[in-house]
């Protein structure tokens, strides 16, 4: 890593806000609520992955939770909610779902980032659903050891396998679980976001195999990038306002990690830092995803923790970093599909890309005024971008190639 890049990145680290210090409440909050349908079914999630010492102990100051920033429920975004069954991988996975209300219509696949759940497209899900009067549908997913996403039979407590290769084979099985019937299932679209991209890339090849149409694959926000980072978005969830951290920039993801409140006494304290913060730049969005990335403290923590903490301890993912993004540019570039590449503000492309664009390999997009979460804090913008994808590419002319076919 250059010394100039990592002076940068160490200077945004200096200026990141203080944590805020406050009171635990005498009753913990219910951090859920908001992100459940009707009566549908809930959990809470996997046990922490693994227990890091906390970085300072925080003061008592009691806060009166701001209303303005109160959890929204995601019943206005999704048609449903379930927890689907997953023999294959182990796991009870959470489901939003929006189906197309046609038989013939597109359901677009979602894949959140590491340390967020499938409600960071709640808002992109309405407009898309919107924008394409109902011929395509959404399912957005937690993946494992995120959201409500449990492992069906697990005795005693364990730390989530959280490599590439499983969080892939998890996705794959959990639409042949969904769609079994190949031929009567629906064409697919995969969007992943960060950490979700390089998943969706690596299960494209893998669903085709199967049988699976496979109308495109695109990614929001990153790329491998070793030779060309850039400071326009990032890989993991940080208190940066817009930061791209790719392989070269991992070193320092612990000092960002750090620079995270380790919890809040309520879900309203939650959704301010992240608004404030610019973490996530839409407020309406952060109060219907973020509830969903917090839980309760265990029973028997010290006063001094918060009432409130991180669903996915993402330190202690730190193993999986650098494997989730190595041989991502050429993955995406083989997917036998169209390919779409969404970035944050500023255009940058690791050398292997920037061939790939020139060639015509694949569809480029930036959408100014947004950070890393693209799809939260624009839902709008990047649905004209999906459904005008989408179209291009599943209504194409017999003969014609798709967007970024050769």
């Amino acid at each position: 890593m250059s010394g100039l890049y990592r002076s940068a990145l160490q200077a945004r680290i200096s200026k990141l806000p203080p944590m805020p210090h406050h009171d635990i409440p005498d009753e913990d909050e219910e951090t859920e609520s908001a992100d459940s349908l009707g009566s549908l079914p809930t959990g809470m999630g996997p046990p922490a992955m693994q227990v890091w010492p906390a970085r300072t102990p925080r003061p008592a100051r009691k806060r009166t939770p701001n209303a303005s920033f109160a959890p929204i429920s995601a019943s206005a975004f999704f048609d449903q909610a379930n927890q689907v069954a997953v023999p294959a991988s182990g796991l009870d996975v959470r489901v939003y779902y929006t189906p197309p209300k046609f038989a013939d219509g597109t359901v677009m696949i979602c894949h959140h980032g590491a340390g967020y759940s499938g409600l960071t497209f709640a808002c992109l899900a309405k407009e898309i659903n919107d924008m394409s009067h109902g011929e395509c549908g959404v399912l957005a997913l937690d993946c494992r050891g995120h959201g409500k996403t449990v492992r069906i039979a697990s005795p005693l407590p364990q730390e989530e396998d959280l490599s590439i290769d499983r969080l892939t084979s998890d996705l794959v099985s959990l639409l042949e679980t969904l769609f079994p019937d190949v031929s009567a299932a629906p064409t697919l679209l995969l969007v992943g976001h960060s950490l979700g991209g390089a998943v969706c890339v690596r299960a494209c090849p893998l669903l085709q195999e199967h049988g699976y149409r496979i109308t495109g694959v695109a990614v929001i926000d990153v790329v491998e990038g070793l030779s060309s980072p850039s400071p326009g978005s990032q890989l993991l969830m940080s208190s940066c306002e817009s930061s791209e951290y790719t392989l070269e920039a991992l070193p320092l993801m612990h000092s960002l990690l750090n620079a995270r409140p380790e919890g809040f006494d309520s879900p309203e304290e939650a959704v301010e830092w992240h608004v404030k913060t610019n973490t996530i730049r839409n407020p309406v969005s952060a109060r219907v995803s973020i509830p969903a990335v917090i839980t309760p403290a265990p029973t028997g923590s010290p006063s001094s923790m918060p009432a409130l903490v991180w669903r996915t301890p993402l330190r202690a993912t730190a193993p999986y970093w650098t494997s989730w993004f190595t041989g991502l540019s050429s993955k995406f570039l083989a997917a036998r599909t169209a390919r779409m590449l969404v970035l944050a503000g500023t255009e940058r492309l690791d050398k292997e890309l920037m061939i790939g664009q020139m060639q015509g390999k694949f569809q480029l997009v930036v959408i100014p005024g947004v950070g890393h979460m693209v799809h939260e804090d624009d839902p709008t913008r990047l649905a004209e971008v999906l459904v005008e994808f989408w179209r291009r590419n599943e209504r194409v002319v017999v003969g014609v190639k798709k967007v970024g076919e050769l």
